[in-house]
């Protein structure tokens, strides 16, 4: 196969001029190979669990680490260990999301493959840059079911952004190089790379700078990279901007990934416009700002959905009109007259909700040249005043319909022990979730004031996820304070991982909100299913959380089951210098609002007992197809 050369950051060959690897040319197995690849491309950590069919790089990283010590006496590329591979994948998401750089998973053939799959289809959903490193049997075994042999070119297609099976060696540097390229570029995503384990044993020649040449992939990437906005796009898009009494921002989790929420906040100090967020959009504008308005959506703030019905001019950024939020795409934001979209991605563009404007670029760019345009410009609609009655509006929406829930139950509700923990930290924490209502409740609870502190899986919406994330932006963070929000169905299916956050002594909090059940599918059933709680039950249970975390080396392992005693425990438990895991009993009926239901629109919002509605919302019974 032919290979592209690039140019290196190594050393300068002095009769040439041509930059050149240290290595190049010198004769490395192709275990060694691949670690010295990963360590070319800026990997600090590696998560991953042993087998046969990955040994020879296991040993590689084992000499690497041995041979290049720091001055510190640490390892430069630290190997850490799960309990499951499932949780190398998680682990190595959270520490993309935390640090912006390529997560980076290596795990054995057949079920340690397989294993990584719902990690993969994860990052996968929500954009996250991974490159994941899998043992296979050698190349004259393939497609003999050998032992422990997994068709992962098949199983991971569907799954990654790209999937490489390396049948020859001589191939096998030029893909890793190009899997990372890869998975950082245009919009981030999982690269697979399935290596045979005599792929590995091969003696090769270290080039140092070689890539695949995939033409079409750069090609379509330089297309979107270098589009900008030119002078009659931008007169287009504020000749129906300045006609809007009431625009809105809707920013998605691609201003994050994108590295673009400074641009975004120096958009909205421009400008003005008021700024929702999706649920992986958290932290790209700072929730505390006066323009923010939280989360909108299924589960978002009422005054955010609300604002999101008034708006007359809605700009898209790094978003998709998911489902969670535009449930009925023909009815989101029905008084917008213009509809704008920005995004990576050009099959975003307009997929689910048309749009009178669309630009397909780096957002950073754009927003900059937006901004620029308008001052070359004079419109300054802002410090005109223009949007002085919809500031008023705004203000008004998130003091009638502010967050709220029972603050008179004699039982401890989850909002209260977010809040609590909210206090302490002031918006500057790593946190971390699972799935389900203690997903939703530290989305709506907590304060972000930066990108990357909030790491969830918001696409697919995998239990399991949080305390293997966090674990990954711990290693990422080492100096922030990183929090797992959890549930206690949802811990069930990492638990395992306890044990790695001892076994590596990290400060990591962990927080279990027990209402003894799937509390997420009970608020369904009670709602739309008559109070039949099908297989949501989990009171028979005999799982003792503080137990299991003392045996797997918690220091501080505590139950709260008084709410008198909720302040003094928080403060106690996110003071104590080591890992730390608190289990809150809390009310077992508290439920998510606002809500909007399958089928609804946000007028149809169903706020709860304790957040004012301005609508009286019936609860439709959903069709058989209605989404979860």
């Amino acid at each position: 196969m032919p290979l592209l050369k690039t140019s290196s950051t190594a050393d300068a060959d002095t009769d040439t001029g041509i930059t050149r690897h240290p290595l190049a040319g010198q004769a490395l197995s192709g275990a060694d190979v691949i670690v010295q690849v990963l360590a070319d491309e800026g990997t600090r950590v590696l998560f991953g669990y042993s087998g046969g069919a990955i040994l020879p790089v296991y040993d590689a990283v084992f000499r690497y680490n041995a041979e290049h010590v720091l001055a510190d006496g640490s390892e430069p590329m630290p190997l850490i260990v799960p309990a499951n591979e499932q949780g190398a994948g998680f682990m190595a998401a959270g520490y993309a999301r935390a640090s912006g750089n390529v997560g980076v998973a290596i795990v054995t053939s057949g079920p340690g493959a397989t294993n990584m799959v719902t990690p993969v289809r994860d990052a996968m959903a929500d954009s996250t840059p991974l490159v994941v490193i899998c043992g296979q049997v050698p190349t004259t075994s393939l497609g003999s079911d050998a032992f422990q042999e997994a068709p992962v070119s098949n199983i991971m297609g569907a799954c990654a952004k790209h999937v490489f099976l390396v049948t020859e060696a001589s191939a096998l540097e030029a893909t890793l190089r190009t899997a990372f390229e890869i998975a950082r570029s245009g919009r981030p995503g999982p690269v697979v790379v399935d290596v045979p384990k005599d792929v590995q044993n091969a003696a090769l020649q270290f080039d140092g700078e070689c890539r695949l040449p995939i033409p079409g992939y750069r090609a379509r990437l330089r297309t979107v990279q270098e589009a900008r906005l030119d002078d009659a796009h931008c007169a287009a898009f504020f000749a129906a901007l300045m006609q809007a009494k009431r625009p809105l921002i809707y920013a998605g989790g691609g201003v994050v990934t994108a590295g673009a929420a400074p641009a975004l906040r120096a958009f909205v100090e421009t400008f003005g416009f008021p700024v929702t967020t999706t649920l992986m959009g958290l932290g790209a504008i700072d929730t505390t700002d006066a323009m923010a308005l939280h989360m909108l959506g299924m589960h978002g703030t009422a005054y955010a959905n609300y604002a999101v019905e008034d708006c007359d001019f809605v700009l898209t950024l790094g978003a998709r009109f998911d489902d969670r939020v535009a449930g009925v795409p023909d009815k989101f934001a029905p008084s917008a007259r213009f509809v704008a979209q920005i995004d990576i991605d050009p099959a975003e563009i307009g997929k689910v909700k048309p749009v009178q404007w669309h630009h397909c670029g780096p957002l950073t760019i754009a927003l900059e040249r937006l901004r620029s345009y308008a001052h070359a410009h004079g419109l300054r609609p802002r410090e005109d005043g223009h949007y002085a009655a919809w500031h008023e509006h705004i203000a008004a929406l998130k003091r009638v319909h502010a967050m709220n829930y029972d603050r008179d139950s004699a039982l401890i509700q989850p909002h209260a022990v977010i809040e609590e923990i909210n206090r302490h930290t002031k918006g500057t924490a790593i946190i971390s979730t699972g799935v389900g209502q203690h997903q939703m409740w530290a989305a709506q609870y907590f304060d972000f004031r930066a990108p990357r502190q909030w790491l969830t899986s918001g696409s697919m919406g995998t239990m399991g996820f949080g305390l293997p994330a966090a674990i990954g932006a711990q290693f990422a963070r080492p100096d922030a304070l990183v929090i797992d929000i959890d549930g206690d169905a949802s811990i069930r299916m990492n638990l395992g991982e306890l044990e790695t956050v001892t076994t590596y002594d990290l400060p990591l909090k962990v927080v279990v909100l027990n209402n003894v059940g799937d509390g997420m599918v009970r608020q369904w059933q009670k709602l739309y299913f008559k109070g039949r709680f099908a297989a949501s039950d989990k009171s028979l249970h005999r799982k003792d959380f503080v137990r299991a975390a003392e045996a797997d080396g918690f220091a501080w392992a505590q139950r709260l089951e008084d709410k008198q005693k909720l302040a003094t425990t928080i403060a106690e438990f996110l003071a104590f210098d080591g890992p730390a895991f608190l289990e809150v009993m809390i009310d077992p009926d508290a439920g998510v609002y606002p809500m909007v239901g399958p089928g609804a629109t946000y007028a149809q919002m169903i706020t709860g007992e304790f957040i004012p509605s301005r609508n009286a919302p019936a609860t439709p019974a959903p069709a058989s197809t209605a989404m979860f």
